[in-house]
């Protein structure tokens, strides 16, 4: 998920998208330690998207409170 897919959702469906993709690490996570795991970049990827998530929201954020 590129961040211009990111940026045309709102505030509720990024919290929404942001639990999933927790959610998903931390099961990935524990599919690694039984190593069931055959792609390990998946975790990464999770990590990115994440990190792309809470990117948006503080921008939003500051903007909100610099309007």
């Amino acid at each position: 998920m590129n961040a211009t897919e990111l940026r045309e959702k709102n505030d509720t469906e990024l919290q929404a998208l942001l639990v999933a993709k927790k959610d998903d690490l931390m099961h990935f996570r524990l599919q690694m330690a039984t190593g069931v795991v055959d792609n390990v970049r998946l975790s990464r990827n999770a990590r990115r998207d994440i990190a792309r998530i809470h990117t948006i929201l503080n921008e939003r954020a500051r903007t909100a409170v610099g309007a």
